[in-house]
């Protein structure tokens, strides 16, 4: 007999996501982090726009004056993140799985180009760092706060998914990590595991939902 598993999701996962764990898979969900839209001016944005993540995404589209930026061009990190902004009319030059990367494609290629990069409140510097170091022209304009709401897990688990850092600093604040496996949605999750000397990480081959569910349901194959 298959010995059934428990496996915490630290955010609320799809219904056509959450189909995919078997019936030897106990899913447990919850979010760990919440997203809140803040109220910001579209009056300096540069010829380009660079997006980090589905959420600042979504909050610029809520803006009244968004349909004025679609003319520019974008650069941004996450095939989700592309595909949404493809969808809403937005011409994305390109994206990459991760900000270094991007960093590094603009300052390689698209030096002479002016840039507003749209982030949240907890960003990493990796990004904005580059692009100074490079003398590249560009400004921020944060969009939306990332808010942690830890949850005390009572339960006894195998695996934990994780899908930014912000998700891991919110589940360490109530909770420890033994002898569960952590999937990581990519290297800066990752790496925020690692920082609190953490093993047992397995990172998902591509940066997506789906990849992060696919490492975890092969946990007992």
């Amino acid at each position: 007999m298959v010995k059934k598993i428990t496996i915490l999701s630290t955010k609320k996962l799809l219904p056509n996501q959450k189909q995919k764990f078997l019936n030897n898979i106990h899913l447990i969900e919850d979010n760990f982090i919440e997203t809140k839209i803040k109220k910001f001016e579209l009056n300096e944005v540069n010829d380009n726009l660079i997006f980090t993540s589905q959420n600042a995404v979504q909050s610029v589209l809520q803006h009244p004056k968004c349909n004025e930026l679609k003319s520019k061009n974008v650069f941004c990190v996450g095939i989700k993140t592309k595909d949404l902004l493809t969808e809403k009319g937005f011409n994305v030059i390109a994206y990459t799985g991760y900000a270094y990367d991007l960093a590094e494609i603009i300052s390689l290629i698209y030096s002479n180009e002016s840039y507003t990069f749209f982030s949240g409140n907890i960003r990493r510097d990796v990004l904005p760092n580059t692009l100074k170091e490079n003398g590249i022209t560009f400004n921020e304009i944060e969009v939306y706060e990332t808010l942690l709401t830890p949850k005390k897990i009572n339960e006894k688990l195998d695996g934990i998914l994780f899908f930014s850092p912000s998700a891991v600093e919110s589940y360490l604040k109530l909770n420890t990590i033994k002898e569960e496996m952590c999937f990581c949605i990519g290297e800066t999750t990752a790496e925020a595991l690692e920082n609190k000397k953490i093993k047992n990480i397995i990172i998902a081959e591509k940066p997506t939902v789906e990849d992060v569910i696919e490492k975890a349901i092969n946990i007992n194959k």
